[in-house]
Order: C-alpha cells, then structure tokens, then sequence
C-alpha cells in the first residue's frame, strides 16, 4: 500500500495514524507542488514543465525559497510518479491510496495525479473527506479542510472511506483537467466537490492589499494579517510574489528592499484614504 498526499504536514499526521492502526502501514508519498496557482498548460510535457519550472522561479526570486526549484531540495514530481508506474507495473498487488480534504490544492494535485494512472483501475483508491464531520482534540465536531486538521485517531474512522477511483472518474477528471489546463489561468479555487474554477494571477491582490494601512508594516506582518482572516488563502511564497508586484506599481509607500518578506515595509501613501484598510 502506499499512500499519497498533497501537502508536508498530512505526512506526520498519517504516520501517527498509521501507529495507532497498523493496517494502514505504508509507504507515504507527498506530491511537492501546488498545482492550485501557476500555469498549467501542457503540463505533461517537456516544454510544459520547463515553463512552469520558470514561473517558479520568477515567484521565488529574492524570498526565503529562492533557488530551490533547481538546488535539489525539492522533491521531483514527474520522477515521483514515474516511480509509482514502475512500481505498479513490477508489482501486481501494489495499490495506491490518495487521500484529499476538501481544499483546492488537494484536488488540484488529485487531477494531476489521476490523470496519470488510469491504466491502474481497480488498484487505485482514493479518500475524499468532502464535508465530512470528524471531531477534533477537544471534542467538537468540525469540518476539516486539510488533512493535518484531523487528529490521528480520527483517520482510523475515516479509512472506512476508502474506494477505487471508478472507471467513470478515470474518464472523466483526465478530460476535467485538460479543460483547466487549456484555460491558462493561474489561480484555481475549490468551488465544491471537485469543481475547480479559475481566475487570473491577481486575483488575491485586491484582498491583500486592504491590510496595507497609513502606519508601516513589515511585508510579513501584512501577509500573516492576511492568512488569518481571509476566507481564500494561498501559500505565503505565492502572495509575496503578490505583494511585490502590486508595490512595484508604485501606488504605495515602501521602504527597504523588495526581497524576503520582512525585508521592507509599506504603507498607505499620505493622500490615501484607510478607510477600506483592514489591518489592526
């Protein structure tokens, strides 16, 4: 058995779960990237990936992960799937199980993934924990959006879950993520179920911005002010990428340089309005 996951955190939650129910025991695999932002288009294929190897680049440029798209660190994902096949084809009992919340970089990561294993119907499954009430530490039901959310011993009733990707699903989502991948946007949002819908690469910018207020603030703090009260959130590599471009605009104060989040601060220019700002 070996199990997939889309996200760094889900990896520690799924071996304490493992720990407290040994028939879960399996290899984990974590796919590495995002695949909820950035180009999709042609993904499959050389020119495809190189392009989106690019676009990383140019996100991550002067921030804490600058230089790992090509340093190694980061873990291969075309090689990781490939060696699933492989695994696969050489063994004839070997399945795989790949489990989602309901959050769009989860499904992302699912269509890309699924769109690779259809030869494998009937020995890949797949746990989709949509709107599914678990209860957390203190004992309350919630409905978890990530994996890492679900306390441990809950993924022992959530294994109950588990079923084969349908020969309907494998028709179906490699068709659904060439759709998306042929609209070439950059932001992809979980509308429900497996509905993904796409917008431009500002899309967060607008948001972003409100906490952008007449005092100085560091580029983190307004980040950080960011991912706690936002409904829609994204990774923090990716809204500094944001914040950048929206200040190179010029239509806010800065100062200090444009690099690491905590490099520069920003703030609303004397004749602008706060109104509007949300940062407290």
């Amino acid at each position: 058995m070996i199990h997939i996951v889309f996200q760094h955190s889900d990896i520690d939650t799924l071996q304490e779960a493992i720990k407290l129910d040994p028939s879960l025991q399996g290899e984990i695999i974590q796919i590495a990237d995002d695949f909820a932002v950035g180009p999709v288009q042609h993904i499959f294929s050389d020119e495809g990936i190189e392009a989106r190897k690019q676009w990383w680049r140019e996100v991550l440029a002067g921030g804490d992960y600058d230089g790992i798209v090509d340093d190694g660190s980061v873990p291969d994902d075309r090689k990781t799937v490939q060696s699933l096949i492989e695994r696969l084809q050489s063994d004839e009992s070997e399945t795989i199980w790949i489990w989602a919340a309901q959050n769009k970089h989860d499904v992302s990561g699912y269509y890309w993934l699924v769109s690779q294993l259809k030869n494998f119907q009937g020995r890949v499954f797949i746990l989709y924990l949509n709107n599914l009430p678990f209860i957390n530490e203190k004992g309350q039901l919630f409905y978890p959006t990530n994996l890492f959310d679900i306390p441990p011993k809950e993924f022992i009733k959530a294994k109950i879950l588990v079923r084969p990707v349908t020969l309907s699903e494998f028709e179906i989502d490699p068709d659904e993520w060439t759709r998306i991948c042929n609209e070439a946007k950059g932001v992809r949002i979980l509308e429900g179920g497996k509905k993904l819908a796409q917008f431009d690469y500002d899309y967060y910018d607008e948001s972003l911005q409100k906490f952008i207020s007449g005092d100085w603030q560091k580029g983190n703090r307004i980040i950080h002010q960011f991912l706690a009260k936002s409904k829609e959130i994204t990774g923090d590599a990716y809204l500094l990428w944001r914040l950048k471009n929206i200040l190179a605009q010029g239509t806010f104060d800065v100062q200090g340089e444009l690099k690491n989040m905590k490099d520069f601060e920003v703030k609303l220019k004397a004749s602008q309005p706060a109104t509007d700002s949300l940062a407290v």
